[in-house]
């Protein structure tokens, strides 16, 4: 192998085909490979017995110690080579050479690999405080956390499944991946997606799971229920039944979409939104007015301006007194 013109060696190879060449090693890499025909054979020869090592590796019952301390011998005896003078090289000899880089790779891969699948994957931990967060996740799925919520994750979801552990209320729109579904636990709740975009909501041990578009299954106490679009489900950690309903309003994913969306939504599920959104303190003295049916949608309007509305539309008072609102 000709490394005059950019002292690429072996060892080199192996950490540019294993994606570890820093980028100025790359860069030399690639360049020696388009400096001449031969060292362009040589690569592509080389990167064949390396696939073909790779799945030897994949299969292998080697152990990955001894196989480790074999490459790192074959290392050091090559280097103690490197200082003997030049010799020709015959046809055998190039075949001993094959054979000796095969070993290198397969019993360095085998050590390499099985190191990677045995190291625990990092976890990740995001928390939205009192404020909402938006962040996109390793798959390309998006997520909306509400205030107060947690998501922890394995990095890169590692595994066979994109596996989501939350605290509080967040909603995800899910990048599409049917060999690997989606799941989101919370508490003892298991939601399962291959690729949609839903709801959930987990406050004073209930589980709301609201399905915006797909399909998501949901499991609890060895049940299991499917949801489609407009459809929720409502989990308490006590209650082993498992059912399905219509979702009959929008208001659901207020802090994702910055808009209250009301299709003859009662007063009462909306003011409690409002409650939730805007920390505030409103109550309805009035038993009568809870069910008035709203109509409209507000975008990412001030509080104040929203009660002016409801009073002007369902001719209702409005009473502030400190920190406390009225509806009368």
């Amino acid at each position: 192998m000709n490394t005059d013109l950019h002292d690429i060696n072996d060892e080199l190879l192996v950490k540019f085909l294993l994606g570890e060449a820093s980028p100025a090693e790359s860069i030399s890499i690639s360049q020696w490979i388009a400096a001449s025909a031969d060292n362009e054979k040589y690569f592509n020869d080389f990167k064949l017995i390396w696939d073909n090592s790779m799945e030897l590796a994949a299969t292998s019952t080697v152990d990955e110690n001894a196989a480790w301390q074999r490459f790192q011998q074959m290392v050091a005896e090559k280097e103690e080579a490197s200082n003997a003078p030049v010799v020709s090289i015959n046809k055998k000899n190039q075949w001993q050479r094959v054979a000796a880089i095969v070993f290198v790779i397969v019993t360095g891969a085998v050590g390499y690999f099985l190191w990677r699948a045995n190291k625990p994957a990092a976890q990740i931990n995001i928390a939205s405080n009192n404020t909402t967060l938006n962040d996109t996740l390793p798959d390309g799925s998006l997520v909306t956390l509400n205030k107060d919520t947690k998501i922890s994750y394995a990095d890169n979801f590692k595994g066979k499944t994109r596996n989501i552990k939350l605290q509080g209320e967040a909603f995800f729109k899910v990048a599409n991946d049917k060999g690997k579904p989606f799941i989101v636990n919370v508490n003892d709740v298991t939601i399962t997606v291959l690729g949609t975009s839903f709801n959930v909501k987990n406050t004073n041990g209930e589980t709301e799971v609201i399905v915006e578009s797909g399909l998501v299954r949901v499991e609890h106490a060895g049940k299991k229920v499917e949801l489609k679009p407009n459809e929720r489900a409502l989990i308490t950690s006590n209650d082993t039944a498992l059912q399905k309903e219509s979702s009959t309003d929008k208001l659901y994913n207020y802090y994702s979409s910055k808009q209250f969306v009301c299709d003859n939504t009662p007063l009462w599920k909306l003011v409690e939104k409002l409650n939730e959104a805007y920390n505030a303190n409103i109550t309805i003295e009035n038993p009568s007015l809870k069910s008035l049916p709203l109509t409209t949608t507000f975008n990412d309007e001030s509080l104040d301006n929203i009660l002016k509305i409801i009073s002007e539309t369902l001719d209702v008072t409005v009473e502030k007194n400190g920190n406390n609102i009225m509806l009368k």
